[in-house]
C-alpha cells in the first residue's frame, strides 16, 4: 500500500481549486493545509500539493519526459466516471483521448483521461460491464 504521493506544482491556488472539485468527488477529504501547500487523503493514503519555488517552475513539467506520466483513480462504478467526466469538463480540465472514450484504457476498462492544470495526466477507472 502507498502511503502517499506529493507534487510541486506551479500554481498553488489554481492546483488547489482544481483538486478540491476533483477529490471530493471521490471522497477524499482535506487533510493538511498551510502557506505553501496542503493534502486530501482518502482512508489512510494522501496527496499532498507544494508550491514549486521560482527557480524550478522554469521548466514546467511534461509527462513524457524521465518521470512520472499519470495518476490513476479507482472508483466504483461506470456512472461515478461519467460524473466526474461532466463536473471536470465543466471546470475547464481538458479532456484526453475524446475519440476513445470510455475505453482508451481497453475493452474491459471504463475509463477518462484528462490533465490537471500543470498537465499531468489523471486517469478516472472502474471495469467496464
Amino acid at each position: 500500500m502507498m502511503d502517499h504521493i506529493e507534487l510541486y506544482v506551479n500554481d498553488l491556488e489554481e492546483t488547489r481549486k482544481f483538486y478540491s472539485t476533483l477529490l471530493s468527488l471521490m471522497n477524499y477529504q482535506l487533510y493538511q493545509d498551510w502557506e505553501h501547500g496542503f493534502s486530501y487523503r482518502y482512508k489512510t493514503f494522501y496527496i499532498v500539493f507544494v508550491q514549486a519555488e521560482e527557480s524550478y517552475r522554469e521548466k514546467g513539467f511534461h509527462r513524457k519526459n524521465i518521470g512520472l506520466n499519470h495518476l490513476a483513480f479507482s472508483v466504483d462504478s461506470t456512472e461515478q466516471v461519467d460524473q466526474i467526466r461532466v463536473r471536470m469538463k465543466d471546470f475547464g480540465a481538458k479532456e484526453l483521448y475524446v475519440d476513445k472514450f470510455p475505453f482508451a484504457g481497453g475493452k474491459d476498462r471504463y475509463t477518462f483521461f484528462f490533465e490537471d492544470p500543470d498537465r499531468l495526466k489523471l486517469e478516472v477507472v472502474t471495469q467496464a460491464c
